[in-house]
């Protein structure tokens, strides 16, 4: 069986927060005033002037209510959804504004004669209910006819709690107007008693809250929506990481390869994940060794990140290996990648770089597509080969891959990477910087020590992209 090697400071504060605590301070002590205010109030039910001026601060105090929930929400924000590249943004619908208007032209009055069997509807009233103001009030037993067959048990529950134990109202419900809209109704009220106990009438406020619960509702829905993306991103990073780990064995240590003879390579590599998304990129290593005897060397980096990238680069791999061990040399093997990833139905673009090691003649013959060429350290020097010609993975339809040859010697060091390895560089001064390694690494005695500096110089740095390490050492 073939063996293979794979690979403090505080958060911000939101733009204007201290002035919506303020105002939030601010709504808290006006509710306490309108409360205090309430309380000292009459209450004896008799006068039509007092019971308006007491629903009116119910009413008020449900509304500061409100204000105080809907600038805590200003406040806090809606919650945070990992974005990934080239993925849509998080959908953060804003709630349809509540139509303008004044207190009163969305509140109205009733009351209920229980002796005479009359009503009294404000003007209000008939506006919010889409009613004729010509037609007369309805009575109680007429007025669930205007709402939704699903809210009528809540609405006479309501009623007959009040007229029979002298409960309070407070209570919503949903009325169909003439015209077929649906509005959404609060309705707050008390009985009215006669001097033997027994109750003369119900009286009631009610306000139109269509606008507020609209909001309300998508308020709540776009937080379902956040969280359900929120769940969605973490299960596909879960899927992802998954499909990585299975196509990629994890490092344990040194290998070395091929398994017989004395000519070997002494193999270590290492995968660093990017630090600015949680999703998983396509990048891969790999070392693997072929039916003659020959190890095969690749890493490379497919464009994007997320599941089907990481399927991507499984399929890419699969591919490199399949074919190497076919007996394909590397530049035919870059054409075939190429004519694979040309094939594919969603469009992409990668890089890579092939070697075949060669252990009785020491030879190493590569080809790569756009991808960083290998460095080779000898002697507590390092540089990087001629790179033959290649272009990236599925740029160009029937590109031609050259290969290149280049004759190692025992104690030489082979390193093998990806881009995001060294972040924030161009292409040379990253390169420079690796090479500055040449004289630690001349005193190192295996490629794990090596991969080991290379984590110490770049592990910790905040990186864009997942990177790669691979580093062969010729051993005899």
């Amino acid at each position: 069986m073939p063996s293979h090697l794979s690979a403090d400071h505080p958060a911000a504060q939101p733009p204007g927060r201290g002035s919506v605590d303020a105002l939030i301070s601010q709504t808290r002590r006006l509710k306490g005033d309108v409360d205090a205010v309430r309380r000292d109030a009459p209450s004896d039910g008799l006068d039509p002037q007092e019971r308006w001026q007491r629903a009116l601060y119910d009413l008020a105090l449900h509304q500061l209510t409100d204000l105080d929930e809907h600038l805590a929400q200003l406040r806090d924000g809606p919650p945070p959804v990992p974005s990934a590249p080239g993925a849509p943004s998080a959908a953060r619908t804003a709630p349809p504004a509540p139509r303008r208007g004044s207190l009163l032209s969305r509140v109205g009055s009733a009351e209920w004669n229980l002796l005479t069997d009359e009503a009294s509807w404000s003007g209000e009233l008939y506006q919010i209910l889409g009613r004729d103001r010509t037609a007369p009030p309805l009575t109680l037993d007429e007025l669930p006819s205007l709402v939704l067959d699903e809210d009528r048990p809540r609405l006479t529950g309501m009623v007959t709690d009040c007229l029979v134990d002298a409960k309070r109202i407070d209570g919503e419900f949903r009325v169909v107007r003439p015209d077929g809209e649906v509005r959404t109704v609060h309705m707050m009220g008390e009985p009215v008693l006669a001097a033997d106990g027994s109750t003369a009438s119900m009286w009631a406020v009610l306000r139109d809250v269509s606008e507020l619960r609209r909001s309300e509702r998508a308020v709540s829905e776009t937080r379902d929506s956040l969280q359900r993306q929120r769940q969605r991103a973490q299960s596909e990073h879960r899927l992802a990481v998954e499909l990585q780990e299975a196509v990629l064995p994890p490092w344990r240590g040194s290998l070395r390869l091929p398994h017989q003879g004395t000519e070997t390579l002494d193999l270590a590599a290492h995968y660093l994940p990017s630090s600015a998304s949680a999703l998983i990129g396509g990048d891969w290593y790999d070392a693997l060794e072929l039916a003659d005897g020959e190890t095969l060397l690749s890493v490379g980096d497919l464009t994007g990140h997320g599941v089907a990238v990481a399927s991507g680069m499984a399929t890419l791999l699969g591919a490199v290996r399949g074919m190497a061990m076919a007996g394909t040399q590397p530049g035919q093997l870059m054409s075939l990648l190429n004519q694979l990833l040309d094939a594919t139905v969603q469009p992409a673009l990668g890089s890579a770089v092939c070697c075949r090691y060669r252990p009785e003649s020491r030879t190493l013959v590569w080809a790569q597509a756009g991808h960083p060429a290998p460095l080779l350290f000898r002697s507590g020097t390092g540089r990087r080969l001629n790179s033959p010609d290649g272009v990236l993975l599925g740029a160009t339809s029937g590109a031609v891959y050259a290969q290149a040859e280049e004759t190692l010697e025992p104690g030489d060091l082979l390193l093998l990477h990806t881009d995001g390895l060294v972040p924030g560089r161009s292409s040379t001064a990253a390169v420079n910087r690796l090479l500055d390694l040449a004289p630690r690494f001349d005193g190192a005695r295996t490629a794990q020590d090596c991969v080991r500096m290379v984590m110490e110089e770049f592990g910790e740095t905040e990186r864009e992209d997942d990177a790669c390490v691979l580093i062969a050492k010729v051993t005899s």
